[in-house]
């Protein structure tokens, strides 16, 4: 039987592939999804995704799974297996989607019938343990086994319960825009390429905006409400641009020049945020080749992946404290209330992945402010060196977590021969680099802004420094560099 393609990337930090009707392997696979950000377990796929090559029937799926339950404590809270043929090439596995996953509508293609078994397994408030007393999160593709200090960590975020879903006193369904509602909902479409159907107060409840009852959560008003500052005056962000590389002006007086406090749904929020940082920040232009390009003080990714994870992963139940996004000379800081969630510590923050707010997360990922779950802090990281940064610097403490990005670049080694030059005359000397020699005519091509005569001023100016050699006369005039 031929290799068939893997579901999208394969195993991930939301789906495993189980070969066999083994007990143990789906008991490590419940405890780690439940300990994390939950997941979908396929039993009777191999780690390449090809079909097993032995038959597991439904009754089979039944008792492994009560074995299961014998094998962790608490236990393990799952949705009811669901039996899915895969019948040809043309015939994908459709991943059921909670919204809160970029694994939903994957497929893999397989050659001949056969028959797997979906288990989806939902992020739990309790912290599971095996029998043998591993406790197991999801790291990547595989399980990995806590220590003691991460244990208690994890275990502490769990006792605090999930915030974001308790129902708010003193709001209503009402309370949401619905205009809100229906730009989620084209904008998950457009993620997941499928158009919800269903009722509205179902797909609220499906994702956390709603309790059982129909009240509103704090993750529903959160996105959904106009003015979530009502209920959560805690949620709104702080802007101040500093006039230098400390918060004080002279004479003890706060020295920022600018102070915004910015309000609305957590979608609005992030764009308003984004939008003003973009206004202060600083615009510089450089020369590549022959093209001018603006570069900007910080990446723009870097920043709205700091803002996003700040208003995400905030601790909301911090009512005296809210997000702030300070302005600096040499550096921009984003800081969020309260510390890191779970196991996760600065340490592991690129490789591990633990959400204290995952409905919020889901949410902001499917109206598509985050790009890829768990992958933000590596491209950070990634982009400010591409732009001759300094890393990223987190500060995090019991009761806050700080991003700051500093704006000094490393500066390349110019070649001798471009110092002393206008941006004019740089363009002029890369492309005698490039092509070998320029014309009068070939230099009025490349700066079509600015006078003939002032162009030929600059070539004149290039010869006197010593920098170019003129050769020929008249029509017939170039210049080399000179050797």
């Amino acid at each position: 039987m031929p290799p068939a393609p893997l579901i999208e990337s394969g195993e991930g930090p939301r789906l495993a592939f189980v070969h066999a009707a083994d007990a143990g392997l789906i008991a490590e696979n419940m405890v780690a999804f439940a300990n994390t950000e939950g997941g979908i377990i396929i039993v009777g796929l191999q780690a390449d995704g090809r079909p097993s090559t032995t038959l597991i029937e439904s009754q089979e799926i039944d008792s492994v799974l009560k074995r299961a339950d014998d094998l962790y404590n608490p236990p393990v809270v799952a949705e009811e297996w669901k039996e899915v043929v895969l019948e040809s090439p043309e015939k994908h596995l459709a991943v059921p989607s909670d919204g809160n996953d970029n694994r939903g509508g994957a497929g893999v293609a397989v050659p001949d019938p056969a028959l797997v078994y979906v288990i989806r397994v939902p992020r739990s408030t309790e912290l599971h343990a095996l029998a043998d007393g591993r406790v197991l999160i999801r790291s990547g593709k595989v399980n990995r086994p806590l220590g003691g200090q991460e244990i208690q960590r994890l275990a502490s975020a769990k006792n605090t319960g999930d915030f974001e879903t308790e129902a708010v006193s003193g709001a209503s369904i009402d309370d949401f825009s619905r205009a809100m509602i229906d730009e989620y909902l084209e904008k998950r479409a457009e993620r997941t390429k499928r158009p919800y159907s269903g009722e509205v107060n179902r797909m609220l409840a499906e994702i956390g905006a709603i309790t059982a009852d129909g009240k509103p959560t704090v993750c529903g008003l959160l996105l959904f409400s106009d003015y979530p500052q009502r209920w959560l005056p805690q949620s709104s962000v702080v802007f101040a641009k500093f006039v230098g590389s400390t918060p004080r002006g002279e004479s003890g007086l706060a020295g920022y020049s600018r102070r915004e406090e910015l309000i609305g749904p957590v979608p609005r929020l992030i764009e308003a945020t984004w939008n003003l940082v973009w206004s202060e920040m600083a615009i510089s232009a450089v020369v590549k080749g022959l093209e001018r390009e603006e570069t900007f003080e910080y990446p723009q990714f870097a920043v709205r992946e700091a803002l996003v994870n700040a208003i995400c992963h905030r601790d909301y139940r911090l009512r005296g404290r809210r997000i702030e996004v300070r302005m600096f000379s040499d550096r921009l800081e984003v800081i969020s209330p309260g510390g890191l969630p779970g196991f996760i510590t600065v340490e592991n923050i690129k490789d591990e992945h633990f959400s204290r707010n995952p409905r919020l997360v889901g949410g902001l990922f499917q109206w598509g402010y985050i790009e890829e779950l768990g992958l933000g802090i590596d491209r950070m990281i990634e982009v400010m060196a591409q732009a001759g940064h300094s890393p990223p610097k987190f500060d995090a403490r019991p009761y806050s977590f700080a991003v700051a990005l500093h704006n000094e670049r490393t500066q390349p080694e110019l070649p001798e021969w471009s110092r002393d030059t206008n941006h004019r005359q740089a363009r002029a000397l890369q492309y005698i680099r490039e092509t070998g020699s320029i014309t009068n005519r070939e230099y009025r091509g490349l700066i079509q802004s600015v006078s003939a005569e002032t162009l030929r001023l600059d070539l004149v100016d290039l010869v006197e420094k010593g920098i170019l050699t003129r050769i020929g006369a008249k029509k017939g005039t170039y210049y080399v560099l000179r050797e």
